[in-house]
């Protein structure tokens, strides 16, 4: 009975003792586990002693020594995660050369690099990177000839980034990838404008290429009348030359041009509409009209 007594009395105290061991790490923060790419900056007494960068359980008491039992209540720990972020500010306003107001939209990647200047060099540094990304957009961008605006954009991209990217590290960010996504009208009158010209001018080039094909296709028939006309003249003027050479042939042989001649003229009287009388050749004179 003793000995289950004494089971019962350790077990309670280990629980007891181990619950009291996790409250006073947790108080004291004895040991932290830090996720992947995030940043944990230590400060004491208002002023930034160090940071851990490296994932994984850590003890700050191994980092910073015994005065990191007394962070809980002289100090201060910030997480900051350096993930990639990634923004889009859209219909920024920007004034081409010709005047049209034109609607910009711009995407970006940005990154914590300095988690130092990201806490202390500026209050809302999200913001501030957004409102410096529009500012450049609208100075790099504006008062730019239409065509570039609408097809250069790779080039405006990288100039918008070369902007920015100095007073972004000042801040603690590292600006990445920048791209020009859109680039729109603004004025519902323009934009129906120019519609209407856009329609116009592709009933223009419809109606001409229309035009140039039934152009080509005259052309095309007036050469192949051109070239049968010459065929049939030149068919038209041998004629009499092979039909002459075929009768001179047919001479040589008498009976055979006869047979021919008598062909042809029964063929000839057959063919005139008028009336034709035979005879049976007797003295009864037997009439047949045909």
């Amino acid at each position: 009975m003793n000995l289950l007594i004494a089971i019962g009395l350790g077990f309670l105290g280990t629980f007891a003792g181990t619950f009291f061991l996790i409250l006073l790490g947790r108080i004291f923060q004895l040991w932290r586990v830090l996720p992947e790419r995030t940043v944990i900056v230590y400060t004491f007494f208002g002023k930034v002693v160090g940071q851990v960068e490296e994932p994984g359980l850590f003890f700050p008491i191994a980092h910073f020594g015994p005065k990191a039992l007394l962070f809980p209540f002289f100090g201060k720990a910030y997480t900051v995660r350096t993930l990639i972020q990634q923004a889009y500010l859209r219909n920024q306003l920007v004034n081409s050369e010709e005047g049209a107001p034109m609607g910009v939209g711009i995407w970006f990647e940005m990154f914590v690099k300095d988690p130092k200047a990201y806490l202390f060099q500026n209050s809302d540094p999200i913001g501030s990177l957004k409102a410096n990304v529009a500012t450049a957009v609208v100075k790099q961008l504006s008062n730019l000839r239409l065509e570039v605006l609408l097809e250069n954009r790779d080039a405006l991209s990288r100039k918008v980034r070369e902007e920015v990217s100095p007073t972004s590290s000042q801040w603690g960010f590292n600006l990445g990838s920048t791209y020009i996504r859109k680039v729109a009208f603004r004025d519902r009158g323009m934009i129906t404008e120019i519609q209407r010209k856009v329609v116009n001018r592709l009933r223009q080039v419809t109606a001409a290429m229309r035009q140039a094909g039934e152009n080509e296709v005259a052309i095309i028939h007036s050469e192949a009348d051109k070239k049968a006309s010459q065929r049939l003249g030149q068919a038209q003027a041998v004629r009499p030359q092979v039909v002459g050479r075929a009768l001179a042939e047919i001479q040589r042989q008498p009976e055979v041009a006869a047979a021919l001649f008598t062909l042809l003229d029964l063929q000839a009287t057959l063919r005139s509409p008028g009336k034709i009388t035979l005879t049976n050749g007797d003295s009864t004179g037997l009439l047949l009209n045909v």
